[in-house]
């Protein structure tokens, strides 16, 4: 689902602008042909991925139940896993790009490869919570960095009318890896346990991996140079207020965007659910995210982007309070997964449009790009609410639903005070 895997339109829009720049074949002699074959091979980096990335809730409910000891302090510990993950995912995206710069992007892509299948079989031998952290965390953190960073911004190249259409397919890709991979784990962790699990998902990772070393390619080969960080982003954008506001207010729900997603498995099995039950959840809520943000992106031509934007964020944030709180069966916990995966993801489908509104095309990339890394703050909420969880004695998993719906409504709120500042009439299309 993720988090994340929506940075892709920043990649594109980044390459896109330097193609400009070099001396190629008019853009609208090409439109696909061979770029299907990079599309196919980026679709399963994304699949394997953030697919990865997103099932950890299942592999943290099963650690937490039979391996390590089953208390809320473990829990917290067990959540950096996911957290490490997503922070060398982005958080390494600027130094990935200086060395696709200097060395090209077929090496990166093989490393990734390289470090994304060690990382899952070297998980298998785990025998430790920090084990956990340089395996599944940091190192495939790392190889689905040099993976995601490389592949998405080649696409835009061999692409002009159908170049949506081409992104859409490709960022589907971590939409299907939620509803697949989590059935897939569930089903090979009850039969031959957590470490015959990572072996056959490294393997699994190699082999579609393998389709973006033979496939991906660029169009128009880059010249090979070192870029430096100023190169890459624009710091100057941060003095426009509008856009502080929006990175402020976004970054403050997105700190609940993870929390369901890592949790409700957990969840399930304390209501006495099955873990198939808990990995449907994960799969209906990956399915309605992906529904949502086409939903959302269609309701902001009509009604303006912050509008829209607005209206997702304050129904992700009622769907925790009014209907997580109470959910006390496995078709109350549907309903939540179903709404609240459908709303959360408005963030990711407008920030590319809102940015672009806010920044112009000149300053856009720079925008996404420090939006991005902006984003690795909000990925320790889910630790920051395991550890009031572990600090206070109130009902079970109470404070996962106070502080997911809390996120949200704190970020809400934000926006639409910046939504009155542009115009204080609250019904205009913004």
């Amino acid at each position: 689902m993720t988090i994340y895997s929506d940075l892709s339109i920043e990649k594109d829009v980044e390459k896109e602008l330097s193609n400009k720049e070099l001396s190629a074949p008019p853009e609208e002699e090409y439109d696909g042909g061979y770029g299907w074959l990079v599309v196919f091979g980026a679709f399963f980096v994304q699949i394997t991925g953030f697919g990865t990335i997103n099932s950890w809730g299942l592999m943290q409910d099963y650690y937490h139940q039979y391996v390590f000891d089953n208390t809320p302090q473990t829990l917290v510990q067990l959540s950096f896993v996911s957290t490490l993950s997503l922070i060398f995912t982005y958080g390494t995206s600027p130094i990935i790009q200086m060395i696709v710069s200097i060395v090209g992007l077929r090496p990166v892509i093989i490393a990734g490869t390289i470090f994304a299948t060690l990382a899952l079989e070297l998980a298998s031998l785990s025998t430790q919570i920090w084990h956990l952290y340089l395996t599944q965390g940091v190192l495939f953190g790392i190889g689905t960095s040099c993976l995601y960073i490389t592949v998405m911004g080649v696409a835009t190249q061999w692409f002009t009318k159908r170049r949506g259409m081409a992104l859409g397919i490709i960022s589907g890709g971590s939409a299907m890896g939620g509803l697949v991979v989590p059935f897939v784990f569930t089903k090979i962790n009850s039969n031959l346990g957590p470490a015959w699990t990572y072996r056959i998902m490294g393997f699994v990772c190699l082999g579609c991996d393998l389709l973006a070393c033979i496939f991906v390619k660029e169009r128009v080969p880059s010249n090979k140079h070192r870029k430096k960080l100023s190169q890459l982003i624009n710091f100057s954008v941060l003095k426009n207020t509008d856009f502080l506001i929006f990175l402020i207010g976004s970054n403050v729900s997105l700190f609940g965007y993870f929390i369901p997603f890592f949790f409700l498995p957990t969840n399930a099995t304390y209501l006495g659910l099955s873990a198939s039950q808990g990995s449907a959840l994960l799969a209906i809520g990956s399915a309605c995210n992906f529904i949502g943000r086409i939903i959302v992106g269609v309701m902001s031509d009509y009604i303006g982007k912050v509008n829209a934007h607005l209206c997702f964020m304050f129904l992700a944030s009622i769907s925790s309070f009014l209907i997580w709180t109470f959910a006390d069966s496995y078709n109350t916990l549907i309903a939540f997964a179903a709404i609240f995966g459908l709303s959360c993801g408005s963030y990711f489908a407008l920030m590319s449009p809102i940015s672009a509104h806010i920044l112009g095309m000149e300053k856009f990339s720079s925008g996404l790009s420090l939006l991005s890394m902006s984003n690795l703050i909000p990925v320790f909420g889910s630790n920051i609410a395991s550890a009031i969880e572990a600090g206070v004695s109130s009902t079970p998993f109470l404070s996962y639903k106070m502080f997911a719906g809390t996120a949200y409504f704190a970020g809400f709120l934000i926006l639409f005070c910046w939504k009155l500042k542009l115009n204080r009439n609250p019904l205009a299309k913004i």
